[in-house]
């Protein structure tokens, strides 16, 4: 646990997508800071029942918004964040940055952020290097899956050709500039390993947005240490981020001795697993292949028919094997290819229907399936089933691959109540990673 410096919060935050922010809850968690995440912002009553929190964090789904629903949605969860009284408060945004001037835009976050908090600043961590992400010189490199090497962003198999983001440029400074008219600079490596706080506090004067290269442990503690200040000296500070925000504080903090070493938490095996999944990124899709070839069973989801009120067959397929010990993947697609994807996208402009027509059918196999343990895929879909599910607040379990944690859930009057969920990205995690669940550690 962090050693208190006081009981104020250190960090709150908004994901902008729902597997983002238990990506950001984990980050927290699994370094003793006691941290909850809500689905929406939490009334100062509900925090007053968990006196231990040091973080809490609100799931969104503004990655699809609009910048017009941005606008009519974010200041009031920003002003809800502000009255929580944490150092940092943190508009958490996906490790590969999908967001384009009409879509999530992460510019038009920072304008409403900057405009509520006033920050001096507003720092922008996006590289973590646990996840297999590196900013250098301001340029984005991903790995397609913990199994690949990194990619340049706009090379990047899946972000290249995301259907709703896809990526064309690399530098973090460009795609933000086409986002927000506020002035963009950067700390590069080499300033970070030379006289970067120097450097730093030099570059504040007068500017409103700093994106931080990140390419190994040592940057991200320097980051931390960074960033940490500021926020302790004009608290509170804004910043949009991806979790290696988190990263790079707990890094500064071990290495100043304020948090406690942990030992590794692992979760116990069970017998049956259900994973729904909604992604069509090529990795989940290399997941669910191995997971076929090792024993599991499929049943392929037809998202016209389920967006038409159809999937009693689901369930019965589904419980049909659940009865007889299999562990079932439900999916709505295979990789990009997919042919179902685009005739689900004839029929709806939004995925959020089909996402509520999922967590509805989950819903349904949990009422009836003696489980312990889910997974669902789908960085875009995962919020439309949690809601779905009448999901309330999640709170950290032990991990299973990075950005993607195991947690249970509190969802009063829902079949899922108290079950263990682990809500995965298309993009996160190595080819067994379904095995992983049903087995509770990470494979090495």
């Amino acid at each position: 646990m962090m050693r208190p410096e006081s009981r104020r919060l250190l960090l709150a935050y908004y994901g902008d997508d729902f597997t983002g922010s238990t990506d950001v809850l984990e980050s927290l968690a699994a370094a003793s800071i006691p941290t909850m995440l809500f689905m929406s912002p939490p009334s100062r009553q509900t925090l007053a029942k968990f006196p231990r929190l040091r973080a809490f964090g609100v799931a969104g789904n503004s990655r699809a918004m609009s910048p017009a629903r941005m606008k009519k949605i974010l200041p009031g969860i920003f002003k809800a964040l502000r009255k929580s009284g944490a150092h940092l408060l943190h508009y958490k945004i996906c490790s590969t940055f999908d967001s384009s001037p009409r879509v999530g835009s992460i510019g038009c976050a920072i304008d409403i952020g900057a405009g509520i908090f006033r920050s001096a600043f507003v720092p922008v961590v996006v590289g973590a290097p646990v996840l297999g992400r590196y900013v250098a010189f301001g340029n984005l490199f991903a790995r397609s899956g913990l199994d690949s090497d990194p990619y340049r962003l706009d090379r990047h198999p899946t972000m290249a050709r995301h259907p709703v983001t896809p990526m064309n440029e690399a530098d973090l400074r460009l795609i933000l500039g086409r986002q927000t008219s506020k002035r963009i600079i950067g700390m590069d490596i080499l300033q970070l390993e030379s006289k970067g706080p120097l450097q730093f506090q030099s570059k504040r004067r007068g500017t409103k947005i700093v994106i931080f290269d990140t390419v190994n442990e040592g940057h991200l503690r320097t980051v931390g240490e960074l960033i940490w200040n500021a926020a302790r000296s004009s608290a509170p500070l804004f910043s949009a981020s991806s979790s290696g925000l988190e990263y790079a504080l707990i890094a500064h903090w071990r290495a100043e001795g304020l948090l406690k070493s942990v030992p590794r938490q692992n979760a116990t095996p069970v017998k049956n697993t259900v994973v729904m999944s909604a992604s069509c990124s090529p990795v989940t899709a290399q997941q669910i292949e191995w997971a076929l070839a090792h024993g599991w069973v499929e049943v392929a989801l037809d998202p016209s028919a389920l967006l038409k009120g159809g999937g009693a067959k689901a369930v019965s397929a589904c419980m049909a094997q659940l009865n007889r010990g299999r562990n079932v993947v439900l999916h709505t697609a295979l990789g990009p290819g997919d042919a179902r994807i685009a005739r689900a996208r004839s029929r709806s402009s939004t995925g959020k229907v089909l996402g509520q027509a999922l967590g509805n059918l989950l819903a349904q196999i949990l009422a009836l399936a003696q489980l312990r343990r889910v997974g669902v895929t789908g960085g875009d879909s995962s919020f439309q089933v949690a809601e779905a599910l009448k999901i309330d607040a999640l709170e950290y379990v032990a991990p299973m691959a990075p950005g993607s944690p195991l947690c249970r859930v509190c969802a009063p009057g829902s079949p899922a109540h108290n079950l263990e969920f682990v809500f995965k990205g298309g993009q996160v995690g190595k080819t067994d990673f379904f095995e992983t669940v049903t087995r509770g550690t990470q494979s090495s």
